[in-house]
């Protein structure tokens, strides 16, 4: 009983010393910018607010409560009357979870304009893209969205949002340190890392560093904890995308958002057939570039899902093409599409004829012969619009002759490809015949550059 009385004495005494003190309300926020990431559960937040001080000490409470905001990363920064504005340090009251006290000294008494930074979890954003081809398939329209959702337990109103494109791996999760037991970290003890992207749209991103500061303000090495930790893998893969304008974007939401939306870019449709690779089917391939001359070039292209489609008439009504995951693609760079196999054209192999011959002899054994195979293939084409179709012929060694056609390229030591323009609704038939060459009859196989 003795022990339970102290406690409570305690706790009142407690209790007593911080209704005595003379807290400043922390205002609204006038502005918000959002830089959440799309491969960590990170975002950093800044807001600007508008501080009333008193001249001499300031008291300012900051609550978190039902969020998951890191409270080792709070960081509280004057934008006006620097060398008159003093933050001293953020501390966390004993048995009150959730809440910090930041102490100020002001030489100046009025409104001044902060700015509060911090990591939380709970935002995630992910792009995706509609594709609509033109009748004839030479151009297509390129639209860009982006998805923001937002489960981090605080509403985010009229919020500026950027979008880090980029691999960073945390060491410690951003939700794991929102929701540990106080105390935080150790006191007295401050860490600054510094982070810097690539430029974004804007010129004023051009050469923006974040500067993220953990106050370290509990009893780490006794809990085991550890700090947050951002480790950069390829910097110059990152890359700063904002979204123009500003966003209200509620706890429990998802939000779309369009990032872009290019004309007539240029696009390249291919047909390809390899057996080896893609079994019976013909799959459909579709490439731009990501360039001026492709109506593009001015950033890099989030990776996302695009679904492509056809304007099929002048109402422009429009059918599926299909779909494709992509990575994201550089300035200057090309990106190749798969859309999946496709029906409406065909590609059918057959072998017409096939014999051995050229025997070699060593006593009763053969050690050598040739294998002689013709096939014909069928292609067809039965769509209202001219078709380019790859066809890849692999045949397993290096010691090969094709004869009875010419019109093929060599793909690689063991592969050939014919390549065919064909008209709308149309068949074409490609020829060939095959010698391989097989133990001591390779050294009668012709001589491979490649």
């Amino acid at each position: 009983m003795k022990l339970i009385n102290k406690l409570f004495i305690i706790l009142a005494i407690t209790s007593i010393s911080y209704a005595k003190v003379d807290l400043v309300t922390l205002p609204n926020r006038d502005t918000v910018q959002l830089t959440i990431y799309n491969s960590a559960d990170m975002t950093l937040a800044r807001e600007s607010r508008f501080l009333t001080l008193k001249e001499g000490k300031n008291d300012l409470q900051f609550s978190w409560e039902n969020t998951l905001i890191d409270p080792t990363s709070l960081e509280m920064l004057p934008k006006a009357h620097a060398g008159e504005i003093d933050i001293a340090n953020l501390t966390f009251p004993p048995r009150v979870r959730n809440l910090g006290l930041w102490n100020i000294n002001s030489k100046i008494s009025g409104k001044v304009p902060i700015e509060i930074t911090y990591l939380t979890s709970g935002l995630s954003w992910r792009a995706f893209y509609m594709g609509t081809l033109s009748e004839n398939e030479e151009k297509m329209r390129l639209q860009g969205y982006v998805r923001v959702t937002n489960n981090s337990g605080e509403d985010y109103e009229d919020a500026q949002v950027r979008l880090i494109v980029g691999k960073v791996h945390m060491i410690d999760e951003i939700a794991a340190l929102a929701r540990r037991p106080y105390p935080y970290d150790r006191p007295g003890i401050m860490d600054t890392l510094n982070l810097s992207w690539r430029a974004g749209r804007d010129k004023e991103d051009s050469e923006d560093v974040i500067k993220l500061k953990y106050q370290l303000e509990g009893l780490q090495t006794q809990l085991g904890q550890k700090r947050a930790e951002v480790i950069k893998e390829g910097l110059s893969e990152y890359f700063l995308y904002s979204i123009e304008g500003t966003q209200t974007i509620e706890n429990g939401w998802s939000k779309r958002m369009i990032s872009f939306d290019t004309e007539d870019i240029p696009v390249i449709n291919l047909y390809k057939y390899e057996e080896e690779r893609y079994g019976n089917s013909v799959i459909r391939f579709l490439s731009f570039t990501n360039d001026d001359e492709h109506e593009l070039g001015e950033t890099p292209i989030p990776g996302g899902m695009l679904k492509v489609y056809r304007n099929v008439d002048e109402e422009e009504h429009l059918s599926y093409a299909g779909q494709s995951d992509f990575k994201y693609i550089p300035v200057n760079e090309e990106v190749e599409l798969n859309l999946g196999s496709v029906s409406n054209v065909v590609v059918e192999p057959k072998i017409m004829d096939f014999k051995t011959e050229n025997y070699r002899f060593d006593s009763d054994s053969i050690i050598g012969w040739d294998e002689v195979r013709t096939f014909e293939i069928e292609v067809r084409n039965t769509r209202d619009i001219p078709v380019k179709v790859e066809i890849k012929r692999n045949f397993q060694t290096p010691f090969w002759q094709v004869t009875g056609n010419d019109d093929y390229e060599d793909y690689d030591s063991d592969t050939i490809k014919f390549t065919l323009e064909m008209s709308p609704v149309s068949k074409q038939t490609v020829i060939y015949t095959l010698r391989t060459f097989h133990g001591t009859r390779e050294d009668n196989a012709p001589k491979r550059s490649m």
